[in-house]
Parts: structure tokens; sequence; C-alpha cells
């Protein structure tokens, strides 16, 4: 019961904090996602967070979301990869996840497209911008993310929503915000140039230290791992 009341606790000042921000911007706050980022956290955490009422869920790697998936079959949720998509494991993603926000290279969107067809799935893809060129993060710079996405457009079985960016970790979250407005102005220039808005429609990017800056400067999903959980638990090393 503690752990229910806790995480309870943490969504509603998180849902406040979301919908302040939402309303600084003029924004309806029903029109921002808080997407809860589980992973390192057990099966326990993701029921408290769903008796709370929290819906949707992400994880960054395959076989810890699989085992979570696997523990919480019965609870309505939404699952969400939000890190690193290996080739290898590309048709577990295909089958596991509503949402992939992390496709960013034509061969990955390929192989997760080919996996859709073949497995009669329809994951919607998101492609990583990487704005900031850090040698430490996945993502493709504008000119390739604009190929990935013109392809995923068209692509037989994933379906084509839109854009994520991870900025760089800064002590002051201000410095993320042009960030935020260079992944905006990116996907209103796509569309400007011919994909179609409503392939267009997310923008995943902010996270718990910087997602009210990021929902100022058009966020439609926030990805919240810590001011829901708490710090985070030792990782668990089951595979990518």
């Amino acid at each position: 019961m503690l752990l229910n009341s806790r995480i309870r606790a943490n969504l509603d000042a998180v849902r406040d904090r979301l919908a302040r921000a939402a309303r600084r911007a003029g924004r309806d706050p029903s029109a921002v996602r808080l997407v809860a980022v589980s992973k390192t956290f057990d099966a326990d955490h993701v029921r408290a967070a769903a008796a709370a009422g929290q819906v949707e869920f992400g994880e960054n790697r395959v076989q810890e979301a699989l085992e979570k998936i696997a523990q919480t079959s019965d609870i309505p949720v939404r699952w969400h990869l939000v890190g690193h998509l290996q080739a290898n494991k590309v048709r577990k993603a295909a089958t596991a996840f509503a949402v992939i926000h992390s496709v960013d290279s034509l061969d990955l969107l390929e192989r997760l497209d080919r996996a859709a067809v073949e497995l009669a799935t329809a994951p919607e893809v998101l492609v990583q911008v990487d704005l900031a060129g850090e040698t430490t993060k996945f993502g493709a710079p504008p000119e390739a993310a604009r190929q990935v996405a013109e392809a995923a457009s068209r692509a037989r079985a994933v379906r084509l929503a839109g854009l994520m960016v991870l900025p760089p970790l800064f002590d002051d979250p201000e410095l993320a915000r042009s960030y935020f407005v260079r992944l905006r102005r990116f996907r209103d220039e796509l569309i400007a140039a011919g994909l179609p808005s409503g392939q267009l429609r997310e923008l995943s990017m902010g996270m718990s230290h910087d997602f009210e800056i990021a929902i100022e400067e058009g966020a439609t999903i926030v990805r919240i791992g810590t001011a829901v959980f708490g710090a985070r638990l030792p990782r668990i090393e089951s595979g990518g």
C-alpha cells in the first residue's frame, strides 16, 4: 500500500506540473501524453502506477520490457520502447510495443517494417533525431532523419507518428529549450516539404528534469521516470 500511495502522489504531482506547463503555453493539457518510464523498476511499480490511472509505460531495453509485459498482461496498459532498438531485437519489438520512439536509420526502419508485415502488427514509430551530435547517444542527423521519415511515411506495416529527441543533460534544464524548439521546427519543415501532418503529430521530448520546458515548446509525449517512480534502481542486466 505504501508503494501505491507514493506513486499515486508522484503521478498527481507530475500531472499537475504537466497541466500548468501546458496552460502557460496556451495548450490543452489533454494534448500531452505522459509515458511513465519504468526501466529498472519491477512489475509491482507498473501495477501501482496503473492503479493510479497511468496507461502508457516506457522501457529502454527490450528483454527487460518483455518480462514486465508478461507479468502485467492482465492489466490494460500500453507499452512504448523509448531506448535504442538493436537489430537482433526487431521482431520482438514489433510484437511487444505499441509505439517505438527510437527509429534512427533506414536499415532499422526496413527491418522493423518487414518484421511487422510478417507478424501482422502495426506499431507506431517515431524517428529519433540527433540534434546534438553526442557520440554516446543514438539518433539520425537531420538530413538522414528526413530520409527515414519519408521512407516511414510509405511503409507497409509500421505507421509513422512523429519525431523524438534526446538533448544533452544540462544542470540548467532551460538550456534544453533550444533542442525542443529545433525539433518542432524540423517537424514543421517536413510538413512544409510534403509529409502528411497526421504522420508527424507526435513530438516525444522532455524527461523528468525538463518536461515542463518541452511542453512549452510543443511536446505531445513526455517520458517521465524518476519523477514518477523515484531514484533509479540498479539496472536489471537481462539483454537489450
